[in-house]
């Protein structure tokens, strides 16, 4: 799977989202997104890392810290 397609699936994603809103406004649409995207990343990254923090941290461009405090947030780590 290329970059290009992960784009894709986001772009006809909000596509579908604005469609199912039926012409209401969004309301704190960024941080939604990211919200739901960043949990499936954490988990998906952290899976194929065998659960390696730094490994992790590092294939996100992220500092161990930053990883940490995001796994927590996410209740993906206590």
């Amino acid at each position: 799977m290329s970059k290009k397609h992960i784009e894709e699936c986001v772009r006809t994603s909000l596509e579908g989202y604005f469609k199912d809103l039926r012409g209401t406004e969004p309301d704190g649409l960024y941080d939604m997104l990211v919200r739901v995207v960043e949990r499936p990343l954490l988990e998906v990254v952290m899976q194929q890392a065998e659960n390696n923090q730094s490994r992790a941290a590092q294939w996100l461009g992220l500092n161990r810290n930053t990883l940490r405090k995001k796994l927590v947030e996410h209740k993906l780590v206590k």
